[in-house]
Parts: structure tokens; sequence; C-alpha cells
């Protein structure tokens, strides 16, 4: 699994000479071994990889034993002489209090954890253990919740400075691997509650399909994921070919497109555009949903007075004199 983990870093470039990574480790199977992979991969001179690992874990505090996981990391970290840091938040109490899916919280507070220690350590990357049964799941979810195509893309291997080294890796593998090298992981007991979405699928949608229909459903997923990524990508090149050709003014405040030329092209291609400008204007497009990028397209289409939307406090999107405004209200 070392090589195969070791190719993955190189077939993506997700790791450079001079990187320090941020290692996301809660002391599972994936982000254990990751971390076991990466500190015995950066220690061999062979790899030609110079490059530095930090440990981060958060204790969501919703378990008891959560406690114990802590410990097992920090003692692991201790072992190796590999810089680690943690946090406690009340995963629990904040989803609460913020009227949010548990699910959506602790996500939220790793991510958030991990990018402070980012600054703090002043490292380059973020490693994350998701493997190829995630990828399978996420796609799942996606399809279900009616994302459109770019949701069959699943988990990215690297996504702006996160990266995803064990993401060809199938978890059987992953577990193979820790039982070899005796790292005794911890197991989140949670995982096995069907009360979460993503366990459904993991423990009951997945198994049943294997059963039934298709025993390689990970693969059958994960290639349909590359698919869909080559003709993606080659969409957003169009994308970006016709927004260079609508672009009248960018700043941080606003962008201005020609508002007659917008028009003139095919909704798949005025759906990304919207998206497209969204997201150079603010770093990313969420809270932008499907009914929205549709009411902006209708806003353009009808082209009469001065009229506006704001899809959300952040967003306004104006009308007027033949262009289309994407203002910054932040």
């Amino acid at each position: 699994m070392k090589d195969k983990i070791l190719q993955t870093i190189k077939k993506y470039n997700l790791i450079e000479n001079g990187d320090k990574v941020v290692l996301g480790v809660s002391g599972g199977p994936d982000s254990i071994s990751m971390l076991d992979i990466l500190n015995e991969i950066q220690e061999d001179k062979k790899n030609n990889l110079d490059f530095e690992i930090v440990v981060a874990h958060i204790n969501h505090m919703i378990r008891k034993d959560a406690v114990e996981d802590e410990k097992y990391v920090k003692e692991f970290c201790k072992k190796k002489k590999i810089e680690f840091y943690s946090k406690s938040i009340d995963v629990e109490k904040l989803a609460n209090t913020n009227k949010t899916g548990i699910e959506e919280t602790g996500r939220m507070v790793r991510y958030n954890f991990f990018e402070e220690i980012l600054e703090k350590v002043n490292a380059t990357k973020i490693a994350i253990a998701h493997n190829k049964n995630d990828k399978a799941e996420t796609i799942i979810m996606n399809f279900m919740r009616g994302s459109g195509i770019s949701g069959l893309r699943g988990i990215e291997e690297k996504r702006g400075k996160y990266i995803r080294p064990l993401i060809e890796c199938e978890r059987i593998e992953i577990e193979k691997y820790c039982e070899e090298k005796k790292l005794n992981p911890r197991i989140d007991t949670t995982n096995s509650e069907n009360k979460y979405t993503r366990n459904k699928i993991r423990n009951v949608v997945i198994p049943y399909i294997k059963n039934e229909f298709n025993p390689n459903i990970i693969n059958t997923l994960n290639r349909l994921s590359e698919l869909v990524k080559e003709e993606e990508l080659y969409i957003e090149k169009q994308v970006e070919k016709v927004y260079k050709n609508l672009i009248m003014e960018e700043n941080q405040k606003q962008i201005i497109l020609d508002l007659k030329k917008f028009n003139q092209e095919e909704k798949v291609i005025k759906s990304r555009l919207v998206l497209y400008t969204i997201t150079r204007l603010f770093g990313s497009s969420n809270g932008i949903e499907k009914v929205h990028v549709e009411d902006i397209i209708k806003l353009c289409s009808n082209n009469i007075g001065n009229k506006y939307l704001t899809p959300n406090k952040k967003v306004k999107v104006l009308v007027k004199k033949h262009k289309i405004y994407f203002l910054n209200q932040m």
C-alpha cells in the first residue's frame, strides 16, 4: 500500500519538495495508516521527497471514549517524534446552537481547525484520509441529492491546499495494512449506527448493491468519477474561454459581463458561467443553488429595466444598461 500511495502522490503531484503538510488524524484505520505511511515516505531518502508532517486531531466530544482516541494519536506522534496539535469541541452542542446537522458541524469544526494549524505552523497543505470507498459513497450521496454531473466526480484527489493520498486505496487494503503493521487503530462505534446518511449508504446501500447487482461497485463508481472528471475539465475550459469573451470589468467588488453575449450562449454554458463568475468573485460558489442559477438566467433573458436578485447576503446580481453586474456586498 505504501507503493500505491507514493504512486498517487507522484501521479497527482500531491506533495512537493519543501512542503509542510498538516495531517488530519482521528486515530481510525484510514488516518493512522496515512500518518504511518507518509512518515515512512518522508523518512526514506530514496523517495526523493523532502517534506515535513504535522498532526492535527479534533475531539468531537460525541463519544465517551473520544479522550482515548486523542491519547492514542498523541502517543503515536510522541513515539514517532511528530509535531502534534489537538482541540476539543462539543460538536453536538454547537450543532444544536447553530441548528445544523451533527455531520455538517463536525466537518466544519475539523476543517476550521486544520486551517488554523496550517497558519500556525506555516504549512502548505492539508492531508485528509479519504479513500476509494469514501469516494464511491460520496458519489451515491450526491446522486441522491440531485447534485448534477459535477457531483458524480465525488471526492477530488486534490483541491486547492487539500490533498488525499489514500484516494486510490480501498478500505479493505487499509484495514489489512493496519493489521500487518499492528497499528491497533481506534474504531469509531458511531460508524455502525445508521442514523447518519453516509453510514446508511456504507452499511446498507452499498452492501445491497454488491450482493444484488454489482460486486465491484466501488471500482465501477470510481471509474465513473474519472470519466466525469475528464468531461468536466473540458467543459470548464470552454467556460473560461466564453468568460474571457464576455468580461467587461473585474475587481474585488464587482464583475461585469456583456448581457447580449451572455444571452446568446447555450443554457448549459450560462449556468456554468454564473457559478464560475461567482467563484471568481468570492473564491467559491457555496450557497448558490440550482434555483438561484435558474433565476439569474431568467433575469438576464428578460432584460427589462434595472432588475436585480440577491441569492444570499453576499451576492447581488443586477441587470442594467445591457450589462450583468455581479456585486460583492460583503
